[in-house]
């Protein structure tokens, strides 16, 4: 996150979309624009915003003014600065995907769907989403009244507008992601209600892997098509995707032929071992082609003809590769899929246009349904026993990777000890959490081909470090770039411990801009938790009482005490009764609007570096609520600040007057 901008912008999210400097030559441009008349209302932003970069530059004002009204409904509203941010935005993605200028190294599946804001939709996709949805979420209790949904109207944003649809999915997708307790399914639910489902699903999406930057919870509220759908893309292909790596099906090591190849098809993302396992099947059939995409190397459909003819030739026409006509192709290669028992996710149509998303899907499928590997390698099975099983190294690295990507760098992140060692996405991200700390001139952007080129990257990297008092002992550049597991995750816990530390310095709450300490965290976990009338308390980070999670569900009762329903939670005597208990508190924390990446292990377990992430996370939203609305009007000056809120009062009148 850049860091918190507190009196400029109160939105969470905002918060995470601009550093400090771009919001206030922002404020400066709405600031004038305001001066011109006296107020500012949508009908004026687009003549007015001819002077910003990007959006300016790259639309034209009838272009602007058309965008806008597609949006909004009344172009009389009076626009205030966060909202105006808002929709700057929007046009800013809008014009970018315009000119093509969307990194280049994104993930294109994750990318497409939610940074590029195009107001319009594939409605190719959004029928297939919607039978994925049907099918798996047809029986569900609370769901059930409202499925099936016809894919030829609007019902699935109508639906999804309440959260409780996009909810039940991420659950579909990563089973146990979500508490289904902490989800109201109350059968109308006020706007609180529905805002709580909304920033439940957010934080829990970035939690399993989607990119949400650009989205927040008015735009499902106000059922913003195309970001429903992105989110939807990106929550199924996570679903589909899932047992594309060797815990889930170490049979894919018959995909490699040493122990070295094993652990580089382990660094691979899951697009690419998919692509990678459909060319092991296409050469037994003896197709010459290497299939390098998902789009324009499956139009004809004769790798498909090849791939399902080796998979399951018990269903195949020999008319399929003997036709020309590419549609026609593609309809015989649908009807062997039907017959292998196969679900559609797309249409011959699809096929020959090269739709990407839904050709990977339906590749998946095939995937997860039948994939040809042998169950009885002994040979390849040798190779999985020869590497290393470290179930903490791969939940740090998982909760590092989730918490990077969230933070919208230009690179989606599929692997921390394989996509960082250039230093590129680790410059990015420290420029987020301290900006301006990153000496852009010295730095190499991707694509590097020269080794000495990534080093000096990562060189950068650990100067920046030290600059911010990490411990790096023996630690240099060159160690990233060869990709040492232990030394890589222990730079990135302090660059995340960082993070969340500079934004609790930010928000003011605290002395004369004095550093927050783990010390301070503790202090005000357990002065929350006694005030509010409990003995519960901790006495570290790694106390091992806090396994049963008594003490953090009594933390998120004293910031809301509404948040915690007491008859859903259990006494933590047994490993079953913890777990339920610390399934409800991450839930819970976000559905408050906590951005947390842990998993219920890590409190089952107390993880330490976890504990303090999700103390510090609820720390943080409790002092970003107004005054007003905290429990009985409660201020923690007393615990680790003198300021009040008379800061914010004096710095508004300076932002007023344009003085920022």
């Amino acid at each position: 996150m850049s860091g918190y901008v507190g009196i400029l912008v109160s939105d969470p999210w905002l918060q995470n979309q601009f550093t400090q400097v771009e919001l206030r030559s922002l404020k400066s441009h709405f600031m004038s624009m305001r001066r011109e008349s006296g107020k500012l209302t949508l009908r004026d932003l687009a003549s007015r915003m001819s002077r910003l970069k990007v959006v300016g530059e790259n639309l034209t004002e009838e272009e602007r003014a058309s965008f806008i009204q597609d949006l909004y409904q009344n172009l009389d509203d009076e626009v205030d600065f966060e909202f105006f941010l808002k929709v700057y935005l929007k046009l800013h993605a809008y014009a970018s995907a315009r000119t093509g200028s969307v990194a280049k190294n994104s993930s294109a599946f994750l990318k497409a769907t939610t940074t590029t804001l195009l107001h319009t939709i594939s409605e190719p996709e959004k029928a297939s989403y919607v039978a994925h949805i049907n099918n798996y979420l047809g029986e569900d209790d609370f769901l059930k009244k409202y499925l099936p949904i016809d894919p030829s109207t609007n019902d699935l944003f109508e639906i999804a507008k309440d959260g409780v649809l996009l909810c039940k999915l991420i659950n579909v997708a990563v089973p146990g992601t979500i508490d289904e307790r902490a989800i109201n399914t109350k059968r109308v639910l006020n706007p609180w209600e529905r805002n709580e489902n909304h920033t439940l699903c957010l934080n829990s999406a970035k939690a399993i892997g989607c990119t949400v930057v650009n989205i927040g919870t008015q735009d499902f509220i106000e059922g913003r098509r195309h970001l429903v759908l992105g989110l939807i893309s990106q929550i199924i292909k996570i679903q589909l995707l899932a047992d594309l790596n060797l815990k889930k099906t170490p049979q894919l090591v018959e995909l490699v032929d040493n122990s070295k190849d094993v652990e580089e098809l382990m660094s691979l993302p899951p697009e690419k071992i998919l692509l990678r396992w459909m060319n092991f099947q296409l050469k037994k059939a003896g197709y010459k082609k290497t299939v390098t995409n998902f789009s324009s190397d499956v139009k004809d459909a004769e790798a498909y003809a090849h791939l399902l003819n080796v998979l399951a030739p018990e269903y195949s026409n020999p008319s399929t590769l003997a036709v020309k006509d590419h549609l026609e192709r593609a309809k015989l290669v649908l009807e062997h899929a039907d017959r292998m028992g196969c679900k559609r996710y797309l249409t011959a149509k699809d096929i020959v246009e090269g739709q990407p998303n839904l050709n990977l899907a339906f590749v998946a499928h095939i995937f997860q349904h039948r994939n040809g590997l042998s169950s009885t390698q002994t040979k390849q099975m040798s190779f999985l026993e020869t590497l290393p099983d470290d179930t903490q190294i791969s939940r740090e690295e998982r909760a590092f990777r989730f918490w990077m990507n969230s933070l919208g760098n230009s690179t989606y992140i599929d692997n921390v000890f394989e996509d960082l060692r250039n230093g590129w996405v680790l410059l990015e991200t420290l420029d987020k959490v301290s900006p301006g700390i990153v000496n852009w001139k010295i730095a190499n952007k991707p694509p590097i081909k020269l080794p000495f080129r990534k080093v000096e990257n990562c060189n950068q990297v650990v100067k920046i470090g030290k600059q911010l008092k990490f411990s790096l002992v023996n630690i240099a550049g060159n160690d990233i770039v060869q990709g040492n597991k232990k030394l890589i995750l222990a730079y990135l816990w302090q660059l995340m411990r960082c993070n969340i530390l500079q934004l609790l310095k930010n928000l003011r709450f605290h002395s004369h801009g004095r550093e927050i300490t783990d010390a301070d965290i503790l202090k005000w976990a357990n002065t929350k938790v006694h005030d509010a009338g409990s003995q519960s308390r901790m006495d570290s980070f790694k106390d091992k009482s806090l396994s049963d999670g008594i003490f953090f569900l009594e933390l998120l009762s004293a910031v809301q005490p509404r948040a915690v329903n007491w008859s859903l939670c259990t006494k933590g005597i047994t490993d079953e009764e913890k777990r339920m208990n610390a399934t409800y508190i991450i839930s819970i924390a976000r559905k408050l609007g906590c951005s947390i990446f842990l998993l219920p292990e890590d409190i089952t377990e107390v993880n330490q570096k976890m504990i303090l992430t999700l103390t510090a996370s609820i720390m943080y939203w409790f002092l970003k609520q107004p005054l007003e609305e905290k429990p009985n009007g409660t201020s923690d000056s007393e615990t680790i600040s003198n300021s009040t809120v008379d800061d914010y009062a004096s710095e508004s009148s300076l932002e007023e007057n344009g003085n920022l």
